[in-house]
């Protein structure tokens, strides 16, 4: 398995974090309070297809709601090999910040 590019790895653990609420608008409200930067949300949708394409998350579409003009949400969910990828993230950061003493 390749390692993620940042983008996509925050993307997988905004989902991750937002669990059953992960759309679109709501991943990128989450990343821009929690990175403190812009996200556009074209960025947040090619990197969502992306991992889409790699088979990291899966998307499921919600009822339309007339507070969106009669659209419907596309909801963002991990695939167990999403999950795997974070965890090997994880992993090999853990090892790259331990070999930082001090810092």
């Amino acid at each position: 398995m390749n390692l993620v590019s940042r983008a996509e790895e925050l993307l997988l653990l905004a989902i991750w974090n937002l669990q059953d609420n992960s759309y679109g608008a709501m991943l990128r409200d989450y990343l821009v309070e929690t990175t403190d930067e812009d996200w556009s949300i074209g960025v947040v949708y090619n990197t969502l297809d992306r991992l889409a394409r790699n088979g990291l998350v899966q998307t499921s579409v919600g009822e339309p709601t007339p507070e969106r003009g009669g659209r419907a949400k596309r909801y963002f969910h991990l695939t167990a090999e999403g999950v795997s990828s974070l965890e090997r993230i994880r992993s090999v950061q853990n090892r790259l910040w331990s070999d930082l003493p001090g810092l």
